[in-house]
């Protein structure tokens, strides 16, 4: 599904992706880990269109999207979440689903004015939409809690629902365990193989848990100062040579990565 062909990113003197090239096949769980600073959040940036590369290309599906800016790979179905959950803090957790969806009628004056019917049945397919994605996630309990009063944890689980607000192909996840309690990250876990499994959903998921990674991930990827060392499962990874080295030594076997 993606092609990542010799992708570069250089800021100033420092080349935070160098040269790396892989594949992400379509209907997988790839895990994406590494040291800090081994480029991973950058080239998730240059994927999405959130950053444009120094040189190399993006393919997916075989189209060139190299550059194309967030907003036409969401309308592709590549989309990311991050680290830090962005959240509308004042809004409820329905509502925060209902304002996924692109090119609403109610965003429209002329509707605003004319189409006041077609909005309103809009809005109540978006919300039974919403209702259904809290309750896939087995938080329809936080429907009408202010999504800025949610735990980190909930906040995770609700940008993982927004992917299922539309019609998304492929997803990166950012971290998604991070500041997590292990309960919340099992429901989370639970929740990206019921997508992949039922939904066909594709994963890339970045993650420093190894046994998130040992459970969901197959393939994994692992890199170290911008580029690719190695790729396979997690087994074949921990046995890696070049892979240990980039750990220092420590190897993956009892530490996270």
């Amino acid at each position: 599904m993606i092609v990542v062909d010799d992708v570069h990113k250089h800021f100033g003197g420092f080349h935070a992706v160098d040269g790396a090239s892989l594949t992400i096949g379509k209907g997988t769980i790839t895990g994406l880990i590494g040291p800090n600073g081994a480029g991973k959040t950058t080239l998730f940036n240059v994927i999405a269109g959130v950053l444009k590369p120094t040189s190399g290309r993006v393919l997916m599906d075989g189209q060139d999207i190299t550059g194309l800016p967030p907003h036409e790979l969401f309308h592709k179905g590549l989309l990311r979440t991050f680290q830090i959950a962005h959240e509308f803090s004042s809004m409820t957790c329905r509502e925060n689903l209902m304002m996924v969806p692109g090119n609403q009628l109610g965003e429209t004056l002329w509707n605003t004015w004319f189409g006041r019917k077609r909005i309103a049945d809009q809005e109540r397919a978006l919300r039974a939409k919403a209702d259904e994605v809290l309750e896939f996630l087995t938080v329809e309990h936080l429907a009408d809690q202010k999504a800025g009063q949610i735990s980190g944890g909930q906040k995770k689980l609700l940008e993982l629902g927004r992917t299922m607000m539309v019609d998304a192909k492929i997803v990166f996840l950012d971290e998604v365990g991070a500041g997590v309690n292990r309960t919340l990250l099992n429901t989370i876990g639970d929740a990206i193989i019921r997508l992949n499994q039922e939904r066909g959903y594709t994963f890339v998921v970045i993650e420093h848990d190894m046994d998130f990674i040992g459970r969901l991930c197959d393939p994994v990827i692992c890199m170290a100062e911008g580029k690719v060392l190695a790729q396979g499962t997690l087994a074949e990874i921990k046995a890696n040579e070049h892979v240990i080295e980039a750990y220092l030594g420590t190897g993956l076997k009892n530490k996270t990565a």
